[in-house]
């Protein structure tokens, strides 16, 4: 079974580990808020530092005028069976003070060093531990005092930022409230009482506390709050009577302070029937048995936050990336590792996964035709161009039958348009990759954490895409340049052996020599030439395609990276490492993240060790 000690002790435990890695509540739900813990609130001059003093039966806190509580103190209990006391402060672990004056001395440092010596506050708590034969084991957070006014050296907005801090520790419903107010102000102006049945209505967390009962006019006296007539509180209400004024400016001890507010209530008429529920010494034992008991019954929630948030921070990293090992074999997987998912992601985007890949189809079916039908062959065909072509041709010989070398340069002028739209299809696709390449990097979740290596991916496969582009422009320049250099004669005899047309009555007698500027002629030869073309843009329309795919595509497939993998390969250590820089953010981010981590995983490890019934 766990003991009073080991559950305030864990508590404890955890939540000095949350400070150590800048959780400390007050921002958004975290480990440190769903911790039980329990907040002194109160007005300035409320007797709250007195409070604590005699609950820890030493004097270790700074006093004056004014807000001497400038950011909340986590007062941490722990009794020892026996030896000296002593306190450490959580920023100064090596360090252990049996001077309780430089206790509070280091307390005051501690503030100015974060508020400087000023009268601001600031949320970032003090963590003290104390250790003492003298003690119940206990957790206390001290809060600024809450004020009315702002004095001078104070910023206007000081009361609300107070209150603002005061407030996101009590509204937890993890925390308890422990609400001083003294006995000489009426209860219904008491600060600490009004934020408390702001935030806790029902009053099942809230634990009032009556102070300077010593102090209240003769005649008069606190019975009716301390019953619970005047305002009723879940749990009872407990009346302290602090050191006078005199008594500290004199040093009184506080075991002597203590013996004599345990004589006021005895033998007080008002209060000895109250007495041994009375006194600090019962607050203390009264709150250390209470906060056991909430911490037993949130351990099943605090167990539950702890796992939930351990398996989200996994994922978070996961998703972010773990951190990569220093040696130079690792470094050389993982970024083999990761130019295999690119790679993935990339050939993806080309055999339809991911959109982009039909872009290419697109230049075949549209572009390309497209292109192709708006080559100039009605103007390289007309019949001034046909009548020139084949004079030049002829030279000072004209042709004897038909004219065949006329045929071949305009069939040859006419094919070499082709080139054009051949080279635009292998550009077209060339554009179409590198931007896969670009949305590939960017959607390869795994490489988002390295831009260097981004950029060394990019650079590498835009130059093998521009190897494979020149490979493919020569290819589909062959393509056309084929087709120039060896007609098909198959076409041609077929067209002699179809009957002429007859010439139209009164025409010219038809001949190769007399027909040499004859409309009807050149027209005709235009149309074998223009039919042979057709023929062999038909070609074209299926082959450049399959060039450019073969060219192009298909290599990007097979060895988009092969050459960086070779340079990759012959890398050393240090230029690996430099490969994988990463965004100096998303480093800190993951730095961050598994600080979180090895505190949720401690706590429960913390928890764990525990034994529960």
């Amino acid at each position: 079974m766990a003991t009073m000690e080991s559950l305030i002790g864990l508590i404890n435990k955890i939540q000095r580990a949350c400070t150590v890695l800048g959780d400390h509540g007050g921002e958004g739900m975290s480990l440190w808020e769903a911790l039980p813990s329990v907040a002194v609130v109160g007005g300035q001059s409320s007797g709250k530092s007195s409070v604590l003093e005699s609950v820890v039966g030493r004097d270790f806190l700074p006093r004056g005028s004014g807000i001497v509580t400038r950011r909340p103190l986590v007062l941490q209990l722990h009794k020892i069976e026996s030896g000296t006391e002593y306190a450490e402060f959580l920023h100064a672990p090596k360090k252990r003070f049996t001077d309780f004056a430089a206790v509070r001395k280091e307390i005051a440092d501690e503030t100015d060093r974060i508020t400087g010596k000023t009268k601001q506050i600031s949320n970032i708590p003090i963590h003290l531990s104390i250790y003492s034969p003298h003690v119940v084991n206990l957790t206390l957070i001290d809060l600024p005092g809450l004020t009315k006014v702002a004095v001078e050296g104070q910023p206007d907005s000081i009361v609300e930022d107070i209150e603002n801090m005061v407030r996101s520790y009590v509204e937890k419903p993890n925390c308890i409230i422990l609400a001083i107010t003294p006995a000489n102000q009426d209860i219904a102006t008491s600060d600490a009482i009004k934020l408390a049945r702001e935030v806790d209505p029902t009053g099942e967390r809230t634990f009032g506390v009556l102070t300077k009962l010593d102090l209240m006019d003769k005649g008069t006296n606190a019975v009716d709050v301390l019953e619970g007539r005047s305002y009723r509180l879940q749990h009872p209400w407990v009346g302290i009577v602090n050191r006078s004024q005199a008594d500290i400016n004199k040093n009184v001890d506080m075991v002597v302070a203590r013996r004599k507010e345990r004589e006021y209530f005895e033998t007080s008429p008002d209060y000895g029937h109250l007495a041994s529920k009375m006194g600090s010494e019962y607050l203390a034992k009264l709150l250390s048995k209470h906060l056991e008991l909430v911490i037993r019954q949130r351990i099943p929630s605090i167990i539950a936050l702890i796992n939930k948030t351990i398996d989200e921070l996994n994922a978070e990293l996961d998703r972010i990336g773990r951190p990569i090992a220093a040696d130079g074999g690792a470094q050389l997987y993982t970024i083999l590792e990761l130019c295999r998912a690119f790679d993935r992601v990339f050939k993806e985007h080309l055999d339809g996964g991911r959109p982009g890949g039909d872009r290419i189809y697109g230049v075949f079916e549209n572009q390309l035709p497209a292109a192709l039908k708006k080559l100039p062959f009605d103007r390289h065909l007309s019949l001034r161009n046909v009548q020139k072509v084949v004079t030049e041709a002829d030279g000072y010989q004209p042709h004897l039958i038909a004219p065949e070398q006329g045929y071949r340069r305009l069939i040859d002028g006419s094919i070499s348009y082709f080139k054009g739209p051949a080279e635009a299809s292998v550009d077209a696709v060339h554009f179409v990759l590198k931007e896969l390449v670009r949305k590939s990097i960017a959607e390869t979740e795994e490489l988002k954490r390295f831009p260097t290596l981004q950029n060394d991916i990019a650079t590498a496969a835009n130059e093998a895409l521009e190897r494979f582009r020149e490979e493919s422009r020569k290819t589909v320049l062959r393509l056309v340049e084929m087709e120039s250099s060896y007609l098909t004669v198959d076409f041609f005899r077929k067209l002699h052996t179809e009957p002429e047309k007859k010439p139209e009555k009164n025409a010219n007698p038809s001949g190769p020599n007399n027909d040499l500027f004859n409309d009807n002629y050149l027209r005709r030869i235009g149309s074998n030439v223009n039919a042979y073309i057709g023929m062999v843009c038909d070609t074209l329309k299926n082959t450049i395609p399959k060039a450019v795919v073969y060219c192009q595509v298909r290599e990007a497939k097979r060895s988009l990276l092969s050459n960086f993998y070779a340079q990759v390969g012959r890398r050393e250590k240090e230029q690996l490492s430099a490969m994988l820089d990463e965004d100096p953010q998303l480093m800190e981010k993951r730095t961050q993240i598994a600080k979180r981590l090895e505190l949720y995983k401690s706590a429960r490890d913390e928890i764990d060790a525990v034994a529960w019934k």
